[in-house]
């Protein structure tokens, strides 16, 4: 099974999304499964990981309520805000539907990302790790030393790290990226997604090369067997079609990985970290 492990749908008149303007003109539109089923049959891929895009528990609903009618859409990862005394219901809510597969956790989106440190968020996120819940954590390379000791206090969370941490590639910049994320590849839980990569580049002017460095250290410091693709559609289109994010990857992976690697970064990954089976035996 193919899979693409990230990607976004949204209405825009639901006045959820207010980080697209119309100074992004290529994203101020409506996004939604009909738009996409093109590009997954055209690479192949039998379906898709919908991750929220707005800090709403009605976005989440919202996403719900379209899984439900596109066999597309394998898994839904929501939102909850874990400083609210209610996440605990919002999540029994959730749960409640078969193509719920976890919750985001946008650390980027936070003024002061060691927020994630306090002993409120710290709790919730320790009573998560034990239902074994998958955590997508959404934080950009400034980011990465609370989250190393954020990982520290919660070493059992089933966790992946979104868009390799969203290191400065326009920049070219390697370092401290790289030893921080072999630190957090320590984490024997822990997966990484080779996604969202094009917006961190030179939107025009970015070629493969580019991107190379950084999805090997991915690839050396996570292994095979927890990475995934994802394409980060349609926020991807500021940089690169879908075809070039899908080509840029392919690309870029070492020579000896052999179709069974190819096969745990293309959907196997993401079906184990989901708990597809379980969530596809439920319906």
């Amino acid at each position: 099974m193919r899979i693409d492990a990230h990607q976004h749908y949204w209405t825009m008149s639901r006045d959820d999304y207010g980080w697209i303007t119309p100074e992004l003109p290529v994203l101020y539109r409506d996004f939604l499964p009909r738009d996409l089923e093109p590009e997954l049959a055209k690479h192949g891929l039998d379906g898709t990981i919908v991750v929220q895009a707005a800090p709403t528990v009605e976005e989440t609903e919202y996403l719900l309520s379209l899984a439900d009618a596109s066999d597309n859409i394998f898994g839904v990862v929501g939102w909850l805000d874990l400083f609210d005394p209610a996440h605990k219901e919002h999540y029994e809510r959730f749960r409640q539907y078969p193509k719920f597969v976890g919750f985001r956790i946008m650390i980027q989106d936070m003024p002061d990302a060691r927020r994630i440190l306090e002993p409120p968020f710290v709790e919730a996120l320790r009573f998560y790790s034990e239902l074994d819940v998958p955590v997508d954590l959404l934080v950009t390379a400034d980011q990465l030393d609370p989250l190393l000791e954020l990982l520290d206090a919660v070493p059992n969370l089933r966790g992946v790290i979104d868009h390799i941490a969203k290191p400065h590639i326009a920049a070219g910049t390697l370092q401290p990226w790289t030893e921080q994320m072999e630190r957090a590849a320590s984490h024997p839980r822990l997966y990484c997604k080779l996604s969202g990569m094009v917006t961190e580049a030179d939107h025009r002017n970015w070629r493969p090369e580019h991107f190379e460095a950084y999805i090997r250290h991915v690839l050396a410091v996570f292994g095979e067997d927890r990475v995934m693709f994802g394409t980060d559609w349609p926020v991807c289109l500021l940089a690169a079609n879908y075809g070039e994010v899908v080509g840029l990857l392919e690309g870029a992976l070492p020579k000896d990985w052999g179709e069974r690697s190819r096969s745990k970064l293309f959907g196997e990954n993401a079906r184990r970290f989901y708990k597809l089976q379980e969530t596809e035996g439920s319906r």
